[in-house]
């Protein structure tokens, strides 16, 4: 279930997405906070960056630098996140994480909860429509994302 900070802060990850989209990369956007404190906020800078693991959820741990923990935050993202970031919240011991939208593309949910991991799955529509659009207007872009033949 998603509170009124949980709104706003996916609310932020979809503009970061938004801004990704406008630079011509792939729109995926996350936030990472405590609380309603955001840490820091990214987007897929694949494109923009030429790095092919800067995903979102990646960018936004990166700029929030080095934490002595990071089980009291959340992540948020607006687009479920791939092994690799599903294997950095894993990792670092994150305990949720709230997604805008899983429709385009089921990511990695089920290893997320078999790890503890509180997964919750916004179906935010403006989510899914701008990455209905992205896989619309680029395929091949999406497709190179998530390492498939286009």
């Amino acid at each position: 279930m998603l509170n009124q900070t949980d709104h706003y802060l996916l609310r932020r990850a979809y503009e970061e997405a938004v801004a990704g989209f406008n630079e011509g990369g792939c729109p995926i956007g996350s936030l990472l906070a405590r609380g309603d404190e955001v840490l820091a906020s990214g987007r897929n800078q694949r494109v923009q960056q030429g790095d092919p693991i800067a995903h979102g959820e990646m960018d936004a741990l990166r700029k929030a630098g080095r934490q002595s923990t990071y089980r009291d935050t959340t992540l948020y993202t607006s687009l479920s996140p791939c092994m690799m970031c599903s294997g950095a919240i894993v990792q670092f011991g994150i305990p949720r994480v709230v997604i805008g939208e899983n429709q385009n593309f089921g990511g990695n949910e089920a290893f997320l909860r078999e790890h503890g991991v509180e997964v919750v799955i916004a179906n935010d529509p403006g989510c899914i429509a701008l990455m209905e659009r992205f896989i619309r207007e680029k395929p091949d872009l999406w497709a190179e994302d998530i390492a498939q033949e286009p």
